[in-house]
């Protein structure tokens, strides 16, 4: 009977490995998208894929049309010829063209949409450089890049957030994570004047994510207090007796009229 020990210390070796890999944030797939910018930028090359392969079809089948009937037909080879271009498209543009990483110069760029789309594409191709602690938090600034890009819509370019937020996303985030790439991979878990590479990376992005929130919820403020204006003005205006019955109970300091002494004179006079 073989001696099975090898293979049993293998199995628990994977398995504490797997325990580690899960409480540092477990495995992450390189093709999640981690906000709904760089999601929006992947299937719109995808549609643009989809355009070239049909025309590229299109293009095949009306070729092999006019040489069906300049040649009276174009036999079991033309079919098969057909075919295979047909299949050499459908390889091409499944693989092209590809989206484009972009640079870290261009993170800064453009309107605010454009600004989220680059920035979560940029983060998408550091996480699988990235420790798992610090992947995660990537994946959660995505989620806030996307809220904070909901707010800058309605903002004036030349509002003083702007350029707060476009050094915060396009230059602080970006070149937290270069300088950390920037050490060799073996020296990143060593001690270093008390930490390591890998806990200083997760504990920068950790802070600057709590910054994006912080500044998300900052300009999120003045349309919240235009929805409470706005809302106690609803309810005044149209709240009904409900609302009536609520004022006098709480003594709103407006005295409501007495409508039944109003109504006695009136009956007297009859």
């Amino acid at each position: 009977m073989s001696d099975s020990t090898g293979e049993s210390d293998q199995i628990l070796g994977a398995a504490r490995q797997s325990l580690v890999t899960q409480q540092e944030g477990g495995t992450h797939r390189p093709g999640t998208s981690i906000g709904k910018g760089s999601a929006g930028a992947k299937r719109k090359n995808w549609l643009n894929r989809a355009k070239y392969f049909a025309g590229a079809v299109l293009t095949i089948l009306v070729s092999a049309g006019v040489a069906g009937v300049v040649l009276e037909g174009i036999g079991f080879t033309g079919v098969m010829m057909v075919a295979l271009a047909v299949m050499a498209a459908a390889f091409v543009f499944s693989n092209y063209p590809k989206i484009k990483t972009p640079k870290r110069a261009e993170l800064k760029l453009g309107n605010p949409q454009q600004m989220v789309a680059r920035t979560e594409l940029w983060l998408e191709a550091q996480r699988p450089h990235l420790p798992g602690p610090a992947a995660a938090i990537l994946d959660r600034l995505g989620t806030q890049l996307d809220a904070l890009g909901v707010q800058l819509q309605t903002m004036d370019e030349n509002h003083s957030a702007m350029s707060e937020v476009r050094e915060l996303v396009g230059e602080y985030i970006p070149e937290t994570i270069d300088n950390y790439r920037k050490i060799p991979a073996h020296l990143r878990g060593e001690e270093h004047a008390g930490g390591t590479a890998d806990d200083r990376l997760t504990t920068s992005l950790t802070k600057l994510s709590g910054e994006v929130d912080r500044v998300t919820r900052r300009l999120a403020e003045g349309a919240l207090d235009d929805l409470a204006v706005k809302s106690r003005y609803l309810d005044y205006r149209y709240g009904g007796d409900e609302l009536l019955a609520d004022l006098q109970n709480e003594g709103s300091g407006v005295p409501l009229p007495d409508f039944d002494a109003a109504r006695e004179p009136q009956k007297q006079g009859r």
